[in-house]
């Protein structure tokens, strides 16, 4: 309950407040709005399983975003930024359509 709470209140202040996201960050923002949301769903399939770890969702989350922001900057650097920032939110995405998945069945025990 208490992580709904925090949820609903960050994206009032978002909304109300509306940040600036500084044109050097600009890039790796949808890259890591989509490794948390694999992470959020990941978690959600392992509470719906009875498997989830506090410690392990995380890890994960952090890894996730921190392994995909660094991914989409050695393709800047590379000068394909645009090819491997496709392929994270690719993987990414599959990933969020297969936990989602899992969850509807759980859900509906379809």
């Amino acid at each position: 309950m208490i992580a709904v709470l925090g949820l609903v209140v960050g994206v009032v202040v978002g909304l109300l407040v509306r940040p600036e996201v500084p044109a050097m960050v600009e890039p790796y923002l949808p890259i890591a709005v989509v490794a948390a949301l694999d992470a959020v769903f990941g978690g959600l399939r392992a509470m719906l399983d009875g498997i989830f770890v506090d410690k392990v969702f995380v890890v994960s989350f952090l890894s996730n975003v921190v392994v995909a922001a660094l991914i989409v900057f050695l393709g800047d650097k590379l000068g394909v930024g645009a090819q491997l920032s496709t392929g994270v939110v690719v993987v990414f995405g599959i990933r969020i359509f297969s936990n989602a998945a899992a969850i509807r069945r759980h859900v509906f025990r379809a």
